[in-house]
């Protein structure tokens, strides 16, 4: 079990990325903010807790692998691996511009330390998969992590792949669902409403928990949880407030893809900072 210590340590943890990832939106100018916030929490109990890694050797062939399918949250992701070292934080001021190694969607020819480069919305789902059987077929023991979108879940990739890790009992894959219930043309009832994510997964042959994604504590029990099933995948449907932590864009339908300049993200960071954790 998670003690208090160890929660405030990552909760600690997650307020630095989180100022991490906003200062690096303020120099760009623009970004996708509302859902790199959101997974700020899973990715630091995944990176600071439970994975298997060593910046040292990016490529260890028995490391556990993260696909962020949802890959505009490629930020985030960017605020970990700078900190855990595997290239210099100098780089998170050059997000998406011009001769960049962090692109606006993660690309693991450009990258170090991002296990796959995902596409479109939808297709790093099919991907995990190919990786977690290719751990099976090379007698590897590492998991492969994966976190897709509330949005992204109306693809038809998404239920196709959901069939395929059941069927061949890819108990290794420990998925996440970023409901954060909103996409970027609107609220997710009102597009294609999927609720209740969870029943839809565990229909799928998936084990289905769901979580506050934001809360250490929770996420860390699912996750112990889905490390014991010894047959299905694991779906952890996280419900979580999409721009956590900015002000500006917290709960705002319109944070997909936003204006976020220096003196936003300044007083975002400032008011991060004064929080009591």
């Amino acid at each position: 079990m998670i003690g208090d210590d160890e929660i405030r340590r990552l909760k600690i943890k997650a307020r630095d990325l989180r100022v991490a990832t906003l200062d690096a939106f303020g120099h760009l100018g623009v970004g996708h903010i509302g859902g790199a916030l959101s997974v700020i929490e899973v990715l630091t109990i995944l990176y600071y807790r439970h994975m298997k890694i060593d910046p040292g050797q990016p490529r260890l062939a028995e490391r556990d692998k993260l696909v962020l399918s949802k890959g505009h949250a490629g930020p985030a992701l960017y605020s970990v691996l700078a900190d855990k070292g595997f290239f210099p934080k100098e780089w998170l001021h050059t997000l998406n511009r011009g001769g960049t190694s962090l692109p606006s969607h993660c690309d693991m020819r450009r990258t170090p330390g991002i296990d796959m480069t995902t596409g479109s919305l939808g297709q790093g789902m099919s991907a995990a998969i190919g990786l977690t059987l290719g751990n099976r077929l090379n007698g590897s023991p590492g998991k492969v992590y994966m976190i897709i979108g509330d949005g992204e879940s109306n693809e038809g990739q998404i239920w196709e792949g959901a069939m395929c890790a059941a069927h061949y009992r890819l108990r290794d894959l420990i998925g996440f669902m970023d409901y954060n219930h909103m996409q970027i043309d609107g609220y997710c009832r009102d597009i294609m409403n999927i609720d209740v994510p969870e029943e839809k997964w565990a229909a799928f042959g998936w084990f289905a928990q769901r979580v506050d994604g934001h809360d250490f504590a929770a996420l860390d029990r699912a996750i112990e949880r889905a490390k014991q099933e010894d047959v299905r995948p694991s779906m952890i449907v996280m419900d979580t407030v999409k721009g956590k932590g900015a002000f500006f864009a917290e709960n705002n339908v319109g944070n997909h893809n936003m204006k976020v300049d220096e003196a936003m993200a300044a007083e975002a960071i400032r008011r991060l900072m004064e929080e009591v954790l």
